[in-house]
């Protein structure tokens, strides 16, 4: 359904990769696909597909264009799951806010919609929480998101809404990690979040080994019901 394109960063020097999909023009909302540290693949062009036949503007960006542009990777191969992990070491969180930035900027003026949310998957889940606290996305969504309980003291500044899926079985997150996520942030306003008992690290994935088919579908439910209700113009 979607193309690839490129979209100017936010000092405006070099441009970047991102996938587009869009069932018809004049999408009034749009939602930013954040994915794991697998690239834009099969499974991550799928989501967007899926949002876009719900009638949002879907586009995912290349998080690690900087040094391994247009890789895609398969989670279930163990090689490429390591070279995976070695992108995520040289990932810097504070160029992906920027690029964030520039993609909220690019909607909202060339793409003509009144409003962005932004989904992320395990590290995209992560940028999915930072993006709540630091831009001024409309709706924020993160899947299993990594790192979130070392940057709890962000939380403070999260204005607009965010829903986090949990996997209470996750072995990237610890259950203590887990624990100061919940102690920090259930009384939070603007923050929703929903446990999943018993599942691990990826289960909402589109394809592949790890994704859980009763869990994936309650979360995607959920989240769908979320922009429904924050991304309405």
């Amino acid at each position: 359904m979607g193309e690839l394109r490129r979209i100017g960063t936010l000092e405006g020097d070099q441009t970047f990769p991102v996938y587009r999909a869009e069932l018809a023009a004049g999408a009034t909302a749009a939602i930013i696909v954040i994915p794991e540290i697998f690239g834009i693949n099969p499974g991550i062009r799928a989501k967007c597909d899926a949002w876009a036949k719900l009638g949002y503007l879907a586009v995912a960006p290349d998080i690690f264009w900087r040094f391994a542009e247009g890789e895609e990777l398969d989670p279930d191969v163990p090689d490429q799951f390591d070279k995976a992990l070695k992108n995520m070491g040289q990932f810097d969180l504070d160029s992906c806010m920027r690029d964030i930035e520039a993609l909220i900027h690019h909607l909202k003026r060339e793409g003509n919609c009144s409003k962005v949310g932004l989904i992320g998957f395990c590290l995209g889940g992560f940028v999915a929480y930072t993006a709540a606290a630091r831009t001024d996305i409309d709706a924020s969504v993160g899947y299993y998101g990594v790192s979130i309980d070392q940057h709890l003291g962000e939380a403070q500044a999260i204005a607009n809404p965010l829903m986090l899926h949990i996997a209470g079985a996750d072995h990237f997150v610890t259950a203590d990690a887990q624990k100061a996520i919940h102690q920090a942030l259930d009384a939070h306003p603007r923050v929703t979040l929903h446990d999943y008992p018993g599942l691990d690290h990826g289960f909402a994935a589109e394809m592949g080994q790890r994704r859980d088919e009763q869990g994936a579908q309650l979360a995607d439910r959920r989240t769908e019901a979320f922009f429904t209700e924050h991304l309405a113009a």
